[in-house]
């Protein structure tokens, strides 16, 4: 794997992010760390990338706001020259019956986990494509294949990620950009903690195990395109993920 290459990560204060970050530090990559409104979080992050002697740039803020898309791709740019690796990890869960959903809540959902990721790409497309190891990693979620009761919102936005995915994979491979998504069950977070508290960690994924694929993506980049991993736990049972 490259050194010194310049990663976006979305959601870096949570689990999955901040296991992610700390993973590509080891590998000695500047990482900008989006987030939304928990600066302790991203400041705990931040904290892991730089003990192990990697750059980090800190950028809270609102990922469905253009403007602050805008400003920040300039951020990156002015600190480090362009990027070459974006992970569009940051998601919201939902768990309401049909009858109950807001539009408020559906607009909610459906803009963090599908059109923040949208936007975020197209507005970096410019410097991916001056980049000799662009990559795109989705985040997605099991449930892009399935449907679970009372997700069905949640549901939706993973649909629209991973088939955002497929195309985008196809339609960028002649520019040297690699895209792909990773579709995990049930991963223990603190997303799942507050949904599900009588679940466990036992027999669940770990955010590490998720980190491990975004780095096996990243490692092994070649001429092999693998459009998506799908990532069962051992126990098998649906839920909110």
């Amino acid at each position: 794997m490259e050194k010194n290459k310049t990663v976006i990560l979305t959601g870096a204060g949570g689990g999955i992010g901040s296991a992610i970050a700390e993973k590509l530090a080891q590998e000695k990559m500047n990482i900008v760390l989006f987030g939304g409104n928990n600066p302790e979080k991203l400041a705990k992050t931040r904290e892991t990338v730089e003990k192990y002697g990697a750059s980090a740039l800190v950028l809270p803020g609102n990922l469905t706001d253009e403007n602050f898309i805008i400003q920040a791709v300039e951020k990156v740019k002015e600190k480090f020259g362009g990027t070459d690796i974006l992970i569009n990890n940051a998601g919201v869960a939902q768990s309401t019956a049909l009858e109950d959903i807001t539009m408020e809540e559906f607009d909610r959902i459906m803009a963090i986990n599908f059109r923040a990721p949208f936007m975020l790409t197209q507005k970096l497309l410019p410097m991916l494509k001056a980049s000799s190891a662009a990559t795109v990693i989705n985040i997605a979620s099991v449930v892009a294949h399935a449907g679970y009761p009372l997700q069905s919102v949640y549901t939706a936005s993973k649909h629209a990620l991973l088939g955002f995915t497929k195309s985008l994979a196809r339609e960028y491979y002649k520019d040297n950009i690699r895209v792909h998504a990773i579709c995990p069950g049930g991963v223990y977070t603190d997303m799942v903690k507050i949904s599900r508290p009588d679940l466990s960690a036992d027999g669940m994924i770990m955010p590490e195990e998720i980190a491990e694929i975004v780095h096996f993506f990243l490692a092994h980049r070649g001429n092999a395109v693998i459009d998506e991993i799908l990532v069962h736990r051992v126990n098998k049972e649906p839920f909110l993920v």
